[in-house]
């Protein structure tokens, strides 16, 4: 099996607005993409909480197959359409659920699995787009 993607590795994307204390080890992966290093999302999260950000996770699992005879680059190539076909650009980070190695009729392959997630201060899901708008909200709310 791989040695680098295993359930509860996870991924976060590069240039993701994150907390100054959140400190952590990563590695360049895909392009645009970071693996953490050390951590699962236990303790991701733990550490996120204690920063006072939340770590989101989001349903729905999204599944990826690629073949080859070269397992660490069909894994690469799983994840990498993982990434491609998650449901939302504007998410920051996904943990990877399931890496299965399989064959059929002698052809190796893989399957990933992984969950969407978002690292972000608020405590209510909000993409960066809509930051201005939800402070302009709760400055409303604040000033009636």
């Amino acid at each position: 099996m791989s040695d680098k993607i295993k359930m509860g590795t996870i991924l976060i994307k590069e240039g993701a607005l994150l907390p100054e204390a959140l400190l952590f080890e990563s590695e360049p992966y895909l392009k645009g993409w970071r693996l953490v290093k050390n951590l699962d999302s236990r303790g991701l999260d733990r550490r996120i909480r204690e920063v006072g950000w939340t770590f989101f996770f989001m349903a729905g699992e999204v599944p990826a197959t690629a073949v080859g005879f070269a397992l660490e680059k069909t894994v690469r190539r799983a994840v990498r359409k993982v990434i491609a076909s998650m449901k939302s650009d504007r998410l920051n980070c996904l943990e990877i659920v399931q890496v299965a190695e399989k064959r059929f009729l002698g052809l190796p392959y893989v399957t990933v699995s992984a969950h969407p997630r978002h690292i972000q201060e608020r405590m209510f899901l909000s993409y960066a787009e809509r930051v201005a708008e939800f402070d302009r909200a709760e400055s409303a709310v604040v000033s009636s």
